[in-house]
Protein backbone atom coordinates (compact mmCIF):
# COMPACT_ATOMS: atom_id res chain seq x y z
CA UNK A 1 0.00 0.00 0.00
CA UNK A 2 1.38 3.40 -1.00
CA UNK A 3 1.79 5.96 1.81
CA UNK A 4 0.66 9.54 1.20
CA UNK A 5 4.31 10.63 1.23
CA UNK A 6 5.29 8.10 -1.43
CA UNK A 7 2.27 9.00 -3.57
CA UNK A 8 3.19 12.67 -3.29
CA UNK A 9 6.78 11.97 -4.33
CA UNK A 10 5.64 9.86 -7.25
CA UNK A 11 3.23 12.58 -8.29
CA UNK A 12 6.05 15.15 -8.32
CA UNK A 13 8.18 12.86 -10.47
CA UNK A 14 5.30 12.24 -12.89
CA UNK A 15 4.53 15.95 -13.12
CA UNK A 16 8.20 16.61 -13.85
CA UNK A 17 7.89 14.00 -16.59
CA UNK A 18 4.77 15.69 -17.91
CA UNK A 19 2.45 12.90 -16.89
CA UNK A 20 0.62 14.09 -13.74
CA UNK A 21 -2.25 12.26 -12.09
CA UNK A 22 -3.52 10.97 -15.43
CA UNK A 23 -0.17 9.33 -15.94
CA UNK A 24 -0.33 7.77 -12.50
CA UNK A 25 -3.74 6.37 -13.36
CA UNK A 26 -2.45 4.93 -16.63
CA UNK A 27 0.47 3.27 -14.86
CA UNK A 28 -1.76 1.75 -12.17
CA UNK A 29 -4.22 0.59 -14.81
CA UNK A 30 -1.68 -1.21 -17.00
CA UNK A 31 0.41 -2.43 -14.08
CA UNK A 32 -2.32 -3.95 -11.91
CA UNK A 33 -5.92 -3.55 -13.05
CA UNK A 34 -5.84 -4.45 -16.75
CA UNK A 35 -3.73 -7.65 -16.50
CA UNK A 36 -5.46 -8.99 -13.39
CA UNK A 37 -9.08 -8.01 -14.05
CA UNK A 38 -9.40 -7.77 -17.83
CA UNK A 39 -10.58 -4.94 -20.04
CA UNK A 40 -13.11 -3.65 -20.50
CA UNK A 41 -13.86 -4.69 -16.94
CA UNK A 42 -15.56 -8.07 -16.72
CA UNK A 43 -15.90 -8.44 -20.50
CA UNK A 44 -14.60 -11.98 -20.20
CA UNK A 45 -17.15 -12.76 -17.48
CA UNK A 46 -20.12 -12.10 -19.72
CA UNK A 47 -22.08 -15.03 -21.06
CA UNK A 48 -24.39 -17.53 -19.46
CA UNK A 49 -23.14 -20.29 -17.17
CA UNK A 50 -23.15 -23.85 -18.55
CA UNK A 51 -25.81 -26.37 -17.57
CA UNK A 52 -24.52 -28.14 -14.48
CA UNK A 53 -25.42 -31.84 -14.70
CA UNK A 54 -27.84 -32.99 -12.02
CA UNK A 55 -25.30 -35.34 -10.39
CA UNK A 56 -23.11 -32.38 -9.44
CA UNK A 57 -26.04 -30.81 -7.55
CA UNK A 58 -26.23 -33.79 -5.20
CA UNK A 59 -24.04 -34.14 -2.09
CA UNK A 60 -20.23 -34.20 -2.34
CA UNK A 61 -17.88 -35.75 0.21
CA UNK A 62 -14.14 -35.41 0.81
CA UNK A 63 -11.35 -35.11 3.38
CA UNK A 64 -7.85 -33.66 3.33
CA UNK A 65 -6.00 -35.29 6.23
CA UNK A 66 -5.22 -38.75 4.79
CA UNK A 67 -5.69 -38.79 0.99
CA UNK A 68 -5.55 -42.56 0.58
CA UNK A 69 -7.82 -45.16 -0.99
CA UNK A 70 -8.36 -46.89 2.36
CA UNK A 71 -9.53 -43.77 4.16
CA UNK A 72 -11.57 -42.58 1.18
CA UNK A 73 -13.48 -45.86 1.24
CA UNK A 74 -13.82 -45.78 5.02
CA UNK A 75 -15.35 -42.31 4.78
CA UNK A 76 -17.64 -43.15 1.86
CA UNK A 77 -18.77 -46.51 3.22
CA UNK A 78 -19.44 -45.02 6.63
CA UNK A 79 -21.68 -42.35 5.16
CA UNK A 80 -23.60 -44.86 3.07
CA UNK A 81 -23.95 -47.29 5.99
CA UNK A 82 -25.44 -44.45 8.05
CA UNK A 83 -27.81 -43.67 5.16
CA UNK A 84 -26.34 -40.36 4.05
CA UNK A 85 -26.82 -39.43 0.39
CA UNK A 86 -23.46 -39.19 -1.40
CA UNK A 87 -23.08 -38.81 -5.16
CA UNK A 88 -19.53 -37.47 -5.54
CA UNK A 89 -16.16 -38.19 -3.98
CA UNK A 90 -13.58 -35.42 -4.32
CA UNK A 91 -9.99 -36.67 -4.09
CA UNK A 92 -7.66 -33.82 -3.23
CA UNK A 93 -3.87 -33.67 -3.34
CA UNK A 94 -1.63 -35.54 -3.18
CA UNK A 95 -2.99 -38.40 -5.30
CA UNK A 96 -0.38 -38.36 -8.09
CA UNK A 97 3.35 -39.18 -8.04
CA UNK A 98 4.18 -35.56 -8.84
CA UNK A 99 1.80 -32.66 -8.96
CA UNK A 100 0.08 -32.71 -12.33
CA UNK A 101 1.86 -35.65 -13.90
CA UNK A 102 -1.55 -37.38 -13.63
CA UNK A 103 0.06 -40.68 -12.68
CA UNK A 104 -1.76 -42.22 -9.73
CA UNK A 105 0.42 -42.91 -6.70
CA UNK A 106 0.02 -46.67 -6.16
CA UNK A 107 1.23 -46.39 -2.59
CA UNK A 108 -1.71 -44.19 -1.69
CA UNK A 109 -4.13 -45.78 -4.17
CA UNK A 110 -3.03 -49.38 -4.80
CA UNK A 111 -4.75 -51.15 -7.71
CA UNK A 112 -6.18 -47.80 -8.65
CA UNK A 113 -7.94 -49.01 -11.80
CA UNK A 114 -10.07 -51.36 -9.74
CA UNK A 115 -10.62 -48.58 -7.19
CA UNK A 116 -12.07 -46.21 -9.79
CA UNK A 117 -14.02 -48.98 -11.50
CA UNK A 118 -15.66 -50.03 -8.24
CA UNK A 119 -16.70 -46.45 -7.48
CA UNK A 120 -18.25 -46.12 -10.93
CA UNK A 121 -20.19 -49.38 -10.48
CA UNK A 122 -21.59 -48.02 -7.22
CA UNK A 123 -22.81 -44.88 -8.97
CA UNK A 124 -20.25 -42.64 -7.25
CA UNK A 125 -18.81 -39.81 -9.30
CA UNK A 126 -15.11 -38.93 -8.89
CA UNK A 127 -13.52 -35.47 -9.11
CA UNK A 128 -9.72 -35.13 -8.88
CA UNK A 129 -7.70 -32.12 -7.75
CA UNK A 130 -5.29 -30.52 -10.24
CA UNK A 131 -3.53 -27.24 -11.01
CA UNK A 132 -1.70 -25.78 -14.01
CA UNK A 133 1.73 -26.05 -12.32
CA UNK A 134 4.71 -28.09 -13.51
CA UNK A 135 6.98 -28.31 -10.48
CA UNK A 136 10.69 -28.62 -9.95
CA UNK A 137 9.91 -29.21 -6.27
CA UNK A 138 6.70 -30.29 -4.53
CA UNK A 139 6.36 -30.71 -0.79
CA UNK A 140 3.82 -33.53 -0.42
CA UNK A 141 3.77 -36.13 -3.23
CA UNK A 142 5.94 -39.25 -3.52
CA UNK A 143 8.35 -37.56 -5.94
CA UNK A 144 9.27 -34.25 -4.36
CA UNK A 145 12.36 -33.40 -6.42
CA UNK A 146 11.14 -33.22 -10.01
CA UNK A 147 13.72 -30.77 -11.35
CA UNK A 148 14.55 -33.02 -14.33
CA UNK A 149 10.87 -33.16 -15.29
CA UNK A 150 10.56 -29.38 -15.00
CA UNK A 151 13.71 -28.70 -17.03
CA UNK A 152 12.63 -31.06 -19.79
CA UNK A 153 9.23 -29.31 -20.02
CA UNK A 154 10.92 -25.89 -20.07
CA UNK A 155 13.40 -26.98 -22.74
CA UNK A 156 10.57 -28.23 -24.96
CA UNK A 157 8.73 -24.92 -24.67
CA UNK A 158 5.83 -26.37 -22.70
CA UNK A 159 5.88 -23.69 -20.00
CA UNK A 160 4.93 -20.03 -20.05
CA UNK A 161 8.06 -17.98 -19.36
CA UNK A 162 10.45 -20.83 -20.18
CA UNK A 163 12.41 -21.89 -17.10
CA UNK A 164 11.07 -19.00 -14.97
CA UNK A 165 9.94 -20.43 -11.63
CA UNK A 166 7.33 -19.32 -9.12
CA UNK A 167 6.85 -20.34 -5.51
CA UNK A 168 3.33 -21.44 -4.66
CA UNK A 169 1.75 -23.03 -1.58
CA UNK A 170 2.72 -26.58 -2.51
CA UNK A 171 6.09 -26.10 -4.17
CA UNK A 172 7.95 -24.31 -6.93
CA UNK A 173 7.68 -24.46 -10.70
CA UNK A 174 6.22 -22.99 -13.86
CA UNK A 175 2.81 -22.86 -15.54
CA UNK A 176 1.89 -24.99 -18.53
CA UNK A 177 1.48 -22.97 -21.75
CA UNK A 178 -2.09 -23.38 -23.03
CA UNK A 179 -1.24 -21.55 -26.27
CA UNK A 180 1.39 -24.10 -27.38
CA UNK A 181 -0.10 -27.08 -29.29
CA UNK A 182 2.92 -29.25 -28.44
CA UNK A 183 2.56 -28.41 -24.75
CA UNK A 184 -1.12 -29.31 -24.90
CA UNK A 185 -0.43 -32.63 -26.62
CA UNK A 186 2.00 -33.47 -23.79
CA UNK A 187 -0.40 -32.24 -21.08
CA UNK A 188 -3.49 -33.95 -22.49
CA UNK A 189 -1.57 -37.17 -22.98
CA UNK A 190 -0.81 -37.24 -19.26
CA UNK A 191 -4.37 -36.33 -18.30
CA UNK A 192 -5.80 -39.09 -20.47
CA UNK A 193 -4.30 -41.64 -18.07
CA UNK A 194 -6.94 -40.81 -15.47
CA UNK A 195 -9.69 -39.52 -17.74
CA UNK A 196 -9.73 -43.01 -19.28
CA UNK A 197 -10.61 -44.34 -15.82
CA UNK A 198 -13.94 -42.50 -15.93
CA UNK A 199 -13.04 -39.44 -13.87
CA UNK A 200 -15.99 -37.04 -13.90
CA UNK A 201 -14.32 -33.72 -13.21
CA UNK A 202 -11.38 -31.63 -12.04
CA UNK A 203 -11.11 -29.48 -8.97
CA UNK A 204 -9.18 -26.61 -10.53
CA UNK A 205 -7.25 -25.02 -7.70
CA UNK A 206 -6.29 -21.39 -8.08
CA UNK A 207 -2.68 -21.41 -9.32
CA UNK A 208 -3.48 -19.44 -12.48
CA UNK A 209 -3.17 -16.33 -10.32
CA UNK A 210 0.58 -17.04 -10.12
CA UNK A 211 0.93 -16.17 -13.82
CA UNK A 212 3.52 -13.41 -13.40
CA UNK A 213 6.98 -12.24 -14.43
CA UNK A 214 9.31 -9.59 -13.03
CA UNK A 215 10.52 -6.19 -14.13
CA UNK A 216 13.59 -5.92 -11.96
CA UNK A 217 12.26 -6.37 -8.41
CA UNK A 218 8.66 -5.61 -9.42
CA UNK A 219 6.17 -8.45 -10.03
CA UNK A 220 4.17 -8.06 -13.23
CA UNK A 221 0.84 -9.75 -14.01
CA UNK A 222 2.14 -10.54 -17.50
CA UNK A 223 4.14 -13.44 -18.92
CA UNK A 224 5.44 -14.55 -22.30
CA UNK A 225 3.72 -17.53 -23.94
CA UNK A 226 4.09 -19.42 -27.23
CA UNK A 227 1.77 -16.86 -28.84
CA UNK A 228 3.30 -13.79 -27.24
CA UNK A 229 2.71 -11.77 -24.10
CA UNK A 230 -0.40 -12.59 -22.10
CA UNK A 231 -2.05 -11.08 -19.04
CA UNK A 232 -2.85 -12.98 -15.85
CA UNK A 233 -6.55 -12.60 -16.62
CA UNK A 234 -6.02 -14.02 -20.08
CA UNK A 235 -4.19 -17.01 -18.66
CA UNK A 236 -6.84 -17.58 -15.99
CA UNK A 237 -9.50 -17.73 -18.67
CA UNK A 238 -7.44 -20.23 -20.67
CA UNK A 239 -6.96 -22.43 -17.61
CA UNK A 240 -10.62 -22.62 -16.63
CA UNK A 241 -12.10 -22.67 -20.14
CA UNK A 242 -9.61 -25.04 -21.76
CA UNK A 243 -9.69 -27.62 -18.97
CA UNK A 244 -13.49 -27.62 -18.92
CA UNK A 245 -13.80 -27.89 -22.69
CA UNK A 246 -11.30 -30.72 -22.94
CA UNK A 247 -13.07 -32.64 -20.20
CA UNK A 248 -16.34 -32.37 -22.13
CA UNK A 249 -14.73 -34.10 -25.11
CA UNK A 250 -14.24 -37.15 -22.87
CA UNK A 251 -17.49 -37.02 -20.94
CA UNK A 252 -20.56 -34.91 -21.86
CA UNK A 253 -21.39 -34.61 -18.14
CA UNK A 254 -17.86 -33.56 -17.17
CA UNK A 255 -17.59 -30.68 -14.71
CA UNK A 256 -14.93 -28.45 -13.24
CA UNK A 257 -15.01 -27.17 -9.67
CA UNK A 258 -13.43 -23.72 -9.67
CA UNK A 259 -13.26 -20.72 -7.40
CA UNK A 260 -15.68 -17.89 -7.85
CA UNK A 261 -15.04 -15.01 -5.44
CA UNK A 262 -13.13 -15.85 -2.26
CA UNK A 263 -12.19 -12.49 -0.80
CA UNK A 264 -13.78 -9.06 -0.20
CA UNK A 265 -10.45 -7.34 -0.97
CA UNK A 266 -10.21 -5.15 -4.08
CA UNK A 267 -7.13 -7.05 -5.28
CA UNK A 268 -8.62 -10.46 -4.46
CA UNK A 269 -10.01 -10.94 -7.99
CA UNK A 270 -13.35 -9.28 -7.24
CA UNK A 271 -14.58 -10.19 -10.72
CA UNK A 272 -14.19 -13.89 -9.87
CA UNK A 273 -11.55 -16.47 -10.70
CA UNK A 274 -13.22 -18.63 -13.35
CA UNK A 275 -15.11 -17.05 -16.27
CA UNK A 276 -18.82 -17.61 -15.83
CA UNK A 277 -19.26 -19.43 -19.14
CA UNK A 278 -16.81 -22.10 -17.89
CA UNK A 279 -18.20 -22.36 -14.36
CA UNK A 280 -20.49 -25.37 -13.95
CA UNK A 281 -19.63 -25.64 -10.23
CA UNK A 282 -17.88 -23.14 -7.94
CA UNK A 283 -16.66 -22.90 -4.38
CA UNK A 284 -15.44 -19.84 -2.51
CA UNK A 285 -12.10 -20.89 -1.12
CA UNK A 286 -10.48 -21.89 2.11
CA UNK A 287 -12.71 -20.84 4.97
CA UNK A 288 -11.97 -21.72 8.59
CA UNK A 289 -13.94 -23.52 11.31
CA UNK A 290 -15.15 -20.18 12.65
CA UNK A 291 -18.22 -17.97 12.60
CA UNK A 292 -16.68 -14.50 12.10
CA UNK A 293 -15.85 -12.83 8.81
CA UNK A 294 -12.46 -11.59 10.03
CA UNK A 295 -11.48 -15.20 10.79
CA UNK A 296 -12.57 -16.34 7.30
CA UNK A 297 -15.45 -18.21 8.92
CA UNK A 298 -19.06 -18.84 7.92
CA UNK A 299 -19.76 -15.13 7.53
CA UNK A 300 -16.95 -14.85 4.96
CA UNK A 301 -18.36 -17.80 3.04
CA UNK A 302 -21.81 -16.20 3.08
CA UNK A 303 -20.43 -12.90 1.81
CA UNK A 304 -18.41 -14.50 -1.00
CA UNK A 305 -21.18 -16.85 -2.12
CA UNK A 306 -23.75 -14.08 -2.34
CA UNK A 307 -21.24 -11.77 -4.04
CA UNK A 308 -20.53 -14.56 -6.54
CA UNK A 309 -24.26 -15.00 -7.17
CA UNK A 310 -24.61 -11.25 -7.67
CA UNK A 311 -21.90 -11.43 -10.34
CA UNK A 312 -23.81 -14.19 -12.17
CA UNK A 313 -22.25 -17.42 -10.91
CA UNK A 314 -24.98 -20.04 -10.78
CA UNK A 315 -23.90 -23.07 -8.72
CA UNK A 316 -21.83 -21.92 -5.74
CA UNK A 317 -21.01 -23.37 -2.31
CA UNK A 318 -18.35 -23.74 0.35
CA UNK A 319 -16.69 -26.47 2.41
CA UNK A 320 -19.27 -27.40 5.05
CA UNK A 321 -17.97 -26.19 8.45
CA UNK A 322 -14.93 -24.62 6.79
CA UNK A 323 -11.89 -26.18 5.15
CA UNK A 324 -9.40 -25.84 8.00
CA UNK A 325 -8.59 -23.99 11.20
CA UNK A 326 -7.01 -26.36 13.69
CA UNK A 327 -8.81 -28.20 16.47
CA UNK A 328 -12.21 -29.82 16.35
CA UNK A 329 -15.13 -28.22 14.55
CA UNK A 330 -17.79 -26.83 16.95
CA UNK A 331 -20.97 -28.91 16.68
CA UNK A 332 -23.32 -25.94 16.27
CA UNK A 333 -21.14 -24.53 13.50
CA UNK A 334 -21.09 -27.85 11.64
CA UNK A 335 -24.89 -28.08 11.82
CA UNK A 336 -25.62 -24.49 10.81
CA UNK A 337 -23.10 -24.59 7.94
CA UNK A 338 -24.63 -27.84 6.64
CA UNK A 339 -28.10 -26.29 6.84
CA UNK A 340 -26.93 -23.26 4.87
CA UNK A 341 -25.27 -25.54 2.28
CA UNK A 342 -28.58 -27.36 1.85
CA UNK A 343 -29.80 -24.22 0.11
CA UNK A 344 -26.73 -23.74 -2.10
CA UNK A 345 -26.20 -25.32 -5.50
CA UNK A 346 -23.08 -27.07 -4.16
CA UNK A 347 -23.20 -29.16 -0.97
CA UNK A 348 -19.49 -29.85 -0.36
CA UNK A 349 -18.98 -31.70 2.94
CA UNK A 350 -15.27 -31.99 3.64
CA UNK A 351 -11.87 -30.58 4.48
CA UNK A 352 -9.67 -30.99 7.53
CA UNK A 353 -10.60 -32.42 10.94
CA UNK A 354 -13.14 -35.14 11.74
CA UNK A 355 -15.64 -35.63 8.92
CA UNK A 356 -16.97 -39.06 9.91
CA UNK A 357 -20.36 -38.01 11.22
CA UNK A 358 -20.76 -41.23 13.25
CA UNK A 359 -17.62 -40.18 15.17
CA UNK A 360 -19.14 -36.82 16.00
CA UNK A 361 -22.19 -36.11 18.20
CA UNK A 362 -25.51 -37.96 17.67
CA UNK A 363 -27.21 -34.58 17.17
CA UNK A 364 -24.85 -33.66 14.35
CA UNK A 365 -25.32 -37.02 12.66
CA UNK A 366 -29.12 -36.83 12.74
CA UNK A 367 -29.47 -33.20 11.69
CA UNK A 368 -26.76 -33.17 9.02
CA UNK A 369 -28.19 -36.38 7.54
CA UNK A 370 -31.68 -34.87 7.43
CA UNK A 371 -30.50 -31.72 5.69
CA UNK A 372 -28.29 -33.70 3.32
CA UNK A 373 -31.42 -35.52 2.21
CA UNK A 374 -33.37 -32.27 1.94
CA UNK A 375 -30.68 -30.88 -0.37
CA UNK A 376 -30.89 -34.06 -2.47
CA UNK A 377 -34.69 -33.85 -2.58
CA UNK A 378 -34.43 -30.33 -3.98
CA UNK A 379 -32.25 -31.32 -6.97
CA UNK A 380 -35.14 -31.16 -9.52
CA UNK A 381 -35.96 -27.65 -8.28
CA UNK A 382 -32.32 -26.57 -8.44
CA UNK A 383 -31.72 -28.18 -11.81
CA UNK A 384 -34.71 -26.40 -13.33
CA UNK A 385 -33.31 -23.03 -12.26
CA UNK A 386 -29.83 -24.03 -13.49
CA UNK A 387 -31.24 -24.71 -16.95
CA UNK A 388 -33.25 -21.48 -16.93
CA UNK A 389 -30.14 -19.49 -16.00
CA UNK A 390 -28.16 -21.08 -18.82
CA UNK A 391 -30.76 -19.78 -21.27
CA UNK A 392 -30.64 -16.26 -19.89
CA UNK A 393 -32.65 -16.50 -16.67
CA UNK A 394 -31.62 -15.48 -13.17
CA UNK A 395 -28.96 -17.29 -11.11
CA UNK A 396 -30.10 -19.92 -8.62
CA UNK A 397 -29.18 -17.68 -5.65
CA UNK A 398 -30.09 -13.99 -5.59
CA UNK A 399 -29.28 -11.62 -2.70
CA UNK A 400 -32.30 -10.09 -0.97
CA UNK A 401 -32.89 -7.40 1.66
CA UNK A 402 -31.70 -8.54 5.09
CA UNK A 403 -28.31 -9.65 6.43
CA UNK A 404 -27.14 -12.47 4.14
CA UNK A 405 -30.74 -13.07 3.00
CA UNK A 406 -31.26 -14.50 -0.48
CA UNK A 407 -33.80 -16.07 -2.77
CA UNK A 408 -33.08 -19.69 -3.62
CA UNK A 409 -34.82 -20.03 -6.94
CA UNK A 410 -38.01 -18.02 -7.27
CA UNK A 411 -39.94 -19.50 -4.37
CA UNK A 412 -37.66 -19.98 -1.34
CA UNK A 413 -36.35 -17.15 0.86
CA UNK A 414 -33.35 -18.14 3.00
CA UNK A 415 -32.14 -16.07 5.97
CA UNK A 416 -28.91 -17.81 7.08
CA UNK A 417 -27.95 -18.09 10.73
CA UNK A 418 -24.50 -16.51 10.85
CA UNK A 419 -23.84 -16.48 14.62
CA UNK A 420 -23.97 -19.09 17.38
CA UNK A 421 -27.53 -18.25 18.41
CA UNK A 422 -31.01 -19.56 17.71
CA UNK A 423 -32.50 -16.07 17.39
CA UNK A 424 -32.46 -14.22 14.09
CA UNK A 425 -34.05 -11.15 12.57
CA UNK A 426 -35.84 -12.03 9.35
CA UNK A 427 -36.87 -9.58 6.63
CA UNK A 428 -39.54 -11.05 4.37
CA UNK A 429 -40.21 -9.42 0.99
CA UNK A 430 -43.68 -8.48 -0.17
CA UNK A 431 -46.02 -11.39 -0.74
CA UNK A 432 -47.51 -14.28 1.18
CA UNK A 433 -45.02 -16.66 2.78
CA UNK A 434 -45.04 -19.83 4.88
CA UNK A 435 -42.29 -21.09 7.19
CA UNK A 436 -40.91 -24.26 5.58
CA UNK A 437 -40.68 -26.21 8.84
CA UNK A 438 -44.16 -25.29 10.07
CA UNK A 439 -46.16 -24.13 7.10
CA UNK A 440 -49.71 -23.99 8.45
CA UNK A 441 -49.71 -20.22 8.94
CA UNK A 442 -49.34 -17.48 6.33
CA UNK A 443 -46.95 -14.59 6.96
CA UNK A 444 -47.80 -11.43 5.04
CA UNK A 445 -44.82 -9.54 3.70
CA UNK A 446 -43.12 -7.17 3.74
CA UNK A 447 -42.44 -7.91 7.38
CA UNK A 448 -39.52 -7.72 9.82
CA UNK A 449 -39.57 -10.04 12.82
CA UNK A 450 -37.28 -11.96 15.17
CA UNK A 451 -37.80 -15.68 15.58
CA UNK A 452 -36.09 -18.53 17.43
CA UNK A 453 -34.92 -21.38 15.21
CA UNK A 454 -34.06 -24.61 17.07
CA UNK A 455 -31.06 -26.60 15.85
CA UNK A 456 -33.18 -28.98 13.77
CA UNK A 457 -34.84 -26.12 11.85
CA UNK A 458 -33.54 -23.31 9.62
CA UNK A 459 -34.91 -19.92 8.46
CA UNK A 460 -36.43 -20.87 5.09
CA UNK A 461 -39.72 -19.49 3.82
CA UNK A 462 -41.75 -20.69 0.84
CA UNK A 463 -43.76 -18.36 -1.33
CA UNK A 464 -47.52 -18.98 -1.40
CA UNK A 465 -48.34 -20.24 -4.90
CA UNK A 466 -45.06 -22.14 -5.22
CA UNK A 467 -44.72 -25.31 -7.29
CA UNK A 468 -41.56 -27.08 -6.15
CA UNK A 469 -40.42 -30.23 -7.99
CA UNK A 470 -38.64 -32.68 -5.69
CA UNK A 471 -37.18 -36.20 -5.62
CA UNK A 472 -38.12 -37.70 -2.25
CA UNK A 473 -36.61 -41.03 -1.23
CA UNK A 474 -36.41 -41.03 2.57
CA UNK A 475 -38.63 -40.08 5.53
CA UNK A 476 -36.04 -37.92 7.33
CA UNK A 477 -37.40 -34.56 6.16
CA UNK A 478 -41.02 -35.47 6.94
CA UNK A 479 -42.16 -34.81 3.37
CA UNK A 480 -42.55 -38.37 2.12
CA UNK A 481 -41.16 -41.88 2.39
CA UNK A 482 -39.00 -44.50 0.69
CA UNK A 483 -41.81 -45.66 -1.57
CA UNK A 484 -41.82 -42.18 -3.18
CA UNK A 485 -38.38 -42.80 -4.66
CA UNK A 486 -39.47 -43.62 -8.22
CA UNK A 487 -41.77 -40.63 -8.55
CA UNK A 488 -41.37 -36.94 -9.28
CA UNK A 489 -42.97 -35.12 -6.36
CA UNK A 490 -44.61 -31.76 -6.96
CA UNK A 491 -44.82 -29.87 -3.66
CA UNK A 492 -47.66 -27.42 -4.31
CA UNK A 493 -48.92 -24.38 -2.36
CA UNK A 494 -52.06 -23.30 -4.28
CA UNK A 495 -52.73 -19.57 -4.51
CA UNK A 496 -54.37 -17.90 -7.49
CA UNK A 497 -53.00 -19.22 -10.78
CA UNK A 498 -49.36 -20.27 -11.16
CA UNK A 499 -47.27 -22.14 -13.69
CA UNK A 500 -43.89 -23.85 -13.48
CA UNK A 501 -41.85 -25.64 -16.15
CA UNK A 502 -39.83 -28.55 -14.79
CA UNK A 503 -36.68 -29.39 -16.72
CA UNK A 504 -36.24 -33.11 -16.10
CA UNK A 505 -32.84 -34.02 -14.65
CA UNK A 506 -32.36 -36.80 -17.26
CA UNK A 507 -32.63 -34.17 -20.04
CA UNK A 508 -35.56 -35.99 -21.62
CA UNK A 509 -37.89 -33.07 -21.96
CA UNK A 510 -39.91 -30.66 -19.87
CA UNK A 511 -43.06 -30.83 -17.79
CA UNK A 512 -45.42 -27.84 -17.72
CA UNK A 513 -47.41 -27.57 -14.49
CA UNK A 514 -50.37 -25.22 -14.08
CA UNK A 515 -52.14 -24.82 -10.74
CA UNK A 516 -55.36 -22.80 -10.43
CA UNK A 517 -56.95 -22.36 -7.02
CA UNK A 518 -60.52 -21.38 -7.96
CA UNK A 519 -63.33 -22.01 -8.64
CA UNK A 520 -62.09 -25.56 -8.01
CA UNK A 521 -58.50 -26.59 -7.41
CA UNK A 522 -57.21 -27.56 -10.85
CA UNK A 523 -53.78 -29.02 -11.60
CA UNK A 524 -52.76 -29.63 -15.22
CA UNK A 525 -49.66 -31.55 -16.30
CA UNK A 526 -48.55 -31.25 -19.93
CA UNK A 527 -45.41 -32.15 -21.85
CA UNK A 528 -43.19 -35.00 -20.66
CA UNK A 529 -45.22 -36.44 -17.81
CA UNK A 530 -43.59 -39.02 -15.55
CA UNK A 531 -44.94 -41.08 -12.66
CA UNK A 532 -45.69 -38.43 -10.08
CA UNK A 533 -46.89 -37.58 -6.61
CA UNK A 534 -48.76 -34.37 -5.96
CA UNK A 535 -48.20 -33.13 -2.42
CA UNK A 536 -50.73 -30.31 -2.13
CA UNK A 537 -51.25 -27.94 0.76
CA UNK A 538 -54.97 -28.10 1.62
CA UNK A 539 -56.55 -26.95 4.85
CA UNK A 540 -59.36 -29.51 4.54
CA UNK A 541 -60.06 -32.79 2.82
CA UNK A 542 -61.63 -32.50 -0.64
CA UNK A 543 -65.19 -33.66 -1.18
CA UNK A 544 -64.15 -35.23 -4.49
CA UNK A 545 -61.09 -35.57 -6.71
CA UNK A 546 -61.22 -36.28 -10.44
CA UNK A 547 -58.70 -37.02 -13.15
CA UNK A 548 -60.45 -35.90 -16.29
CA UNK A 549 -63.93 -37.43 -16.07
CA UNK A 550 -62.78 -40.25 -13.79
CA UNK A 551 -63.60 -40.04 -10.11
CA UNK A 552 -60.55 -41.00 -8.07
CA UNK A 553 -60.87 -43.20 -4.99
CA UNK A 554 -59.73 -42.10 -1.54
CA UNK A 555 -57.31 -44.59 -0.02
CA UNK A 556 -56.40 -46.00 -3.41
CA UNK A 557 -55.62 -42.98 -5.59
CA UNK A 558 -55.29 -40.30 -2.95
CA UNK A 559 -55.08 -39.69 0.79
CA UNK A 560 -55.47 -36.70 3.06
CA UNK A 561 -53.03 -36.05 5.94
CA UNK A 562 -55.03 -33.88 8.31
CA UNK A 563 -52.09 -33.37 10.71
CA UNK A 564 -50.00 -31.89 7.88
CA UNK A 565 -52.79 -30.25 5.85
CA UNK A 566 -51.69 -32.30 2.87
CA UNK A 567 -53.55 -33.87 -0.01
CA UNK A 568 -51.40 -36.67 -1.48
CA UNK A 569 -52.16 -37.96 -4.97
CA UNK A 570 -50.06 -40.67 -6.62
CA UNK A 571 -50.08 -41.67 -10.30
CA UNK A 572 -47.99 -44.16 -12.27
CA UNK A 573 -49.19 -42.68 -15.54
CA UNK A 574 -46.92 -40.92 -18.04
CA UNK A 575 -49.46 -39.01 -20.08
CA UNK A 576 -50.95 -35.54 -19.80
CA UNK A 577 -53.13 -35.22 -16.70
CA UNK A 578 -55.71 -32.82 -15.41
CA UNK A 579 -56.84 -33.10 -11.81
CA UNK A 580 -59.77 -31.26 -10.27
CA UNK A 581 -60.46 -31.19 -6.52
CA UNK A 582 -63.65 -29.75 -5.06
CA UNK A 583 -63.98 -28.85 -1.40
Amino acid sequence: MWSDRKTGCLRKVLIAMGLGLAGLGVIIYFYAIFPAWGAPFNAQRHGCPPITPAWALECWLWEDDHNTADFTLELLNGYLEHDFPVRTILIDSPWSLRYNDFTVDETRFPNHKQFFEDLEKRGIRVVLWMTCMVDSYSKDPAIQDSSDWFQEAAKNGYLAGGDYQIKWWKGKGGLVDYTNPAAMAWWRGMQDQVLALGVDGWKLDGTATYFTSKLGPLPLAYQRTHKGWMTMRGYMDHYYRDEYQYGLTKNPEFITLARAIDSPLPMGHPEGFAPIDASPVNWVGDNKHRWEDEDRGLQRALYCILRSAEKGYNVVGSDVAGYHGGGDIPANLYIRWAQFSTFCGLFLNGGHEERRMWMRSPEELEIVRTFSWLHTELVPYMYTHVVDCHFGGKPLMRPAKGKFHYLFGDDLLVAPIYEDTENLEVILPAGRWRYWFNDKEIIEGPKIFTKSFPMNEYPVFVREGAIIPMKIARPYTGLGDRDWENYLTLNIYPHGKNTFTVHHTDNRGDLDVTVEEAPALTIALEGVVKPHILRIFAEKKPASLKQGDQLLTEGKDWTYQAEKNRLILRSDQSSARKYVATF
